[in-house]
């Protein structure tokens, strides 16, 4: 392969210091604004809203383009997790000939495929001779804005 989004570095969730940030109760308008006092604030942690099995969970960022067309840009940080079943249409970090990309799977009949989501990239077909793991399933996009 040589598409340059398989430069992923993985970090493990840090749910021990139970850090937590305010959240603010009712949702956020993208209409007319509320009053402000309509808003009560609750603690939240990140990491315990988007990590449901802390020892199978990484996170990601991705480097490249090659998953635009998911939403998945360039500095995005992933969360992976590890202990859910890789299916047909879901996008997942994976290992292949020796190198990690990020795509979305294309579970066939007799064959496996790893579909980008930029028109700028072919697909990767696996066949026999390629070495395939799963890695893990994307479970939630942290968008760098």
């Amino acid at each position: 392969m040589s598409d340059k989004e398989n430069k992923i570095i993985f970090f493990q969730p840090d749910q021990g210091l139970g850090k937590s940030s305010f959240l603010v109760q009712e949702g956020i308008s993208a209409g007319f604004p509320s009053p402000a006092d309509d808003f009560k604030e609750l603690r939240i942690s990140i990491d315990r809203e988007v990590v449901k099995n802390r020892e199978a969970t990484f996170y990601a960022r991705v480097s490249g383009e090659s998953m635009q067309g998911a939403g998945l840009d360039d500095g995005d940080l992933l969360v992976i997790d590890r202990s859910l079943e890789p299916q047909d249409n879901k996008i997942a970090v994976c290992f292949i000939d020796g190198e990690f990309t990020v795509k979305r799977l294309k579970i066939e009949k007799d064959c496996v495929y790893l579909m980008p989501e930029n028109p700028k990239y072919q697909p990767i077909k696996v066949t026999e001779g390629n070495e395939l793991v799963v890695w893990g399933v994307v479970t939630y996009v942290v968008k760098k804005v």
